[in-house]
């Protein structure tokens, strides 16, 4: 392969680590070589800044990265806000909970973690979780929503969201009862491509790589987009290539192409 990437656009959870949170030294090793050949890193990710924090701790790197699905770009460290998107989500949430009273609900705190209807599951969002009521969450434009059921199914959630429509929001249901609401039109790929814009690279010498149904833009709109061996099969069949599993290290599989 002649091609080489200046900037690899990198998903998290099923991509840098695993689903305990854990990076294997193989992949940090990896990236840091791609970094020190001289190629941007940038974490693209449906985490908060303070789960993209975590991140770029394990890797010992300071950059750029994208956050909360695209509607936060932002540099680290220190932590700077380059870009923020912000929607008004109390029609979709409020269309969600008539149906499906039981679900959790969280609003992200812009690089403080999250304000919920009532906590998470330990180890599910991170930085700090502040309760209030439904109408309190949405009394004001958020950059995302997070929706969660433990009692329900992920099909439950396509189901729903294919009955309400959701209409001028963009969402992604995760491989459990979590459902994503952003603003219309945000996407890690549009994240991406506001950043690439300022940092003067063309789409075309992007490398994407992820594993969820919330990478599929970003794997269309990059250069070479790379699924995970663990991904999907209508993420596969939008990506470029298929690597490795994570617990296979299948990341730096990818990298090593490169180095």
């Amino acid at each position: 392969m002649t091609w080489r990437p200046r900037m690899i656009a990198l998903d998290v959870d099923g991509t840098l680590v695993d689903h305990d949170n854990q990076m294997s030294p193989v992949v940090r090793d990896a990236v840091l070589a791609m970094h020190d050949s001289g190629v941007e890193v940038v974490i693209s990710t449906g985490r908060a800044v303070p789960g993209v924090l975590n991140t770029a701790a394990k890797l010992g790197l300071d950059g750029y990265a994208i956050a909360s699905n695209g509607a936060l770009v932002i540099s680290h460290q220190p932590v700077k806000i380059l870009n923020s998107i912000t929607f008004d989500a109390s029609e979709a949430v409020h269309r969600i909970i008539e149906h499906m009273p039981d679900a959790l609900v969280a609003v992200e705190e812009v690089g403080v973690g999250y304000r919920v209807s009532q906590p998470f599951p330990s180890g599910e969002i991170n930085g700090t979780m502040t309760v209030q009521t439904i109408d309190e969450l949405l009394s004001e434009p958020v950059t995302r929503v997070v929706i969660r059921a433990p009692e329900r199914s992920a099909d439950d959630f396509h189901r729903l969201v294919a009955d309400l429509g959701l209409h001028d929001t963009n969402y992604y249901v995760g491989y459990t009862a979590w459902l994503d609401i952003a603003p219309e039109g945000v996407s890690k790929a549009s994240g991406l491509e506001w950043l690439c814009e300022r940092r003067g690279i063309d789409r075309s010498d992007v490398l994407a790589v992820g594993d969820g149904n919330n990478d599929a833009e970003m794997l269309l709109w990059a250069g070479r987009g790379v699924a995970m061996g663990q991904a999907p099969e209508s993420l596969k069949v939008a990506a470029d290539a298929v690597t490795g599993n994570v617990d296979d290290d299948g990341l730096a599989t990818e990298l090593h192409r490169y180095l």
